[in-house]
């Protein structure tokens, strides 16, 4: 491998990385915010009200986003590792 292939790679890998991960972030973004507002209109001020919603929604968000992020995965472990035998 050239250095552009390796920076492709590189960039390829970053990009399968915010793939997999933007989803759960977002979920867990606007979880937090709407219980943060809900918090504000309340008035209730306890610190750990967020946690509860957030990790249950992130769990859920993780078990429907999980085939895609296998897929994502494997497709690029598989290009990957062709790479390195050089079929491509």
């Amino acid at each position: 491998m050239n250095e552009t292939e390796i920076i492709e790679t590189a960039r390829q890998a970053l990009l399968i990385a915010i793939q997999i991960g933007a989803p759960i972030l977002l979920v867990g973004l606007v979880v937090g915010v709407s219980v943060a507002l809900l918090q504000a209109l309340t008035q209730i001020q306890e610190v750990t009200l967020v946690f509860v919603p957030k990790i249950l929604a992130i769990l859920l968000a993780m078990f429907f986003f999980l085939p895609f992020m296998m897929k994502a995965l494997v497709v690029f472990t598989e290009t990957l590792a062709d790479r390195i035998i050089g079929l491509q």
